[in-house]
């Protein structure tokens, strides 16, 4: 089995664990007091969460978990962007490592093929004037029966497209993320917002959206609105999404 090891995964600047077991690294991440960046990596989540509390499923040796948590210094109503810049910076890293198919399901999903590689949970809170915001990734790594058992749905393995081990990509994934911050801190949205338009796996196709409130609308996937939003042309006109899922595409 490739062995988690912090040691292997250290990036300049950042405190980096690595846990055998623990609820949740977003979790703990969350509450602690975090002076400098911070990545903590898990082999066995008991209480691992996705979006909107749905639980994420990993099995020990074959999945990717971990979460990243820095200060951002942007303004509340940009934070919900940074879903979107995350991904961006998984896209780069795994493209980078040699998945090369790799693209991003608005707003939070990472596919392969067109099916699920991973997801990214964004969590934030107020600390010292500042928005301490950690960023999990889970990513499914290696081929498991169980998983594929549990989650009933197309998925796809990290280790089909590239040749690293664990360690590697999670220090790939961890460095592009600080990177991509770093830009979004210094520029917002629009500094990586035509790079996410670019890895879009759904440009141009014709979708449906469950909001919130669940509703569903159709239409054509027009790329990201200032915010983050997901733009459709549908009949009526062009209409932002900022909060709800993807549950069916096709060629427009």
């Amino acid at each position: 089995m490739d062995v988690l090891d912090a040691s292997q995964i250290a990036l300049r600047g950042v405190d980096v664990r690595v846990l055998e077991r623990c609820t949740s690294t977003n979790s703990l991440l969350l509450e602690s007091a975090v002076r400098r960046p911070a990545l903590l990596a898990c082999e066995a989540q008991t209480a691992g969460r996705g979006r909107r509390g749905r639980r994420w499923h990993s099995v020990p040796g074959r999945s990717i978990t971990f979460s990243l948590a820095c200060a951002v210094r942007r303004a509340p109503r940009e934070l919900a962007a940074l879903s979107l810049v995350a991904g961006v910076a998984c896209v780069r890293a795994l493209r980078r490592l040699g998945a090369a198919g790799v693209s991003l399901k608005w707003p939070n999903d990472l596919l392969a093929g067109g099916a699920k590689l991973g997801g990214i949970l964004v969590e934030t809170r107020s600390q010292a004037g500042a928005t301490h915001a950690v960023i999990g990734v889970g990513l499914n790594f290696a081929p498991s029966r169980a998983l594929a058992r549990r989650v009933r749905r197309r998925i796809a393995y990290v280790a089909d497209h590239v040749k690293a081990g664990r360690n590697e990509v999670i220090r790939a994934l961890g460095g592009e993320i600080l990177d991509a911050l770093a830009a979004f801190e210094a520029h917002g949205l629009p500094a990586l917002r035509e790079e996410w338009e670019a890895m879009d796996a759904h440009a141009g196709q014709r979708l449906r959206v469950r909001l919130a409130d669940g509703r569903v609308v159709s239409g054509v996937a027009a790329g990201l609105a200032a915010d983050g939003a997901l733009r459709l042309r549908t009949r009526a006109g062009l209409r932002a999404v900022t909060s709800g899922r993807v549950v069916s595409s096709r060629a427009a």
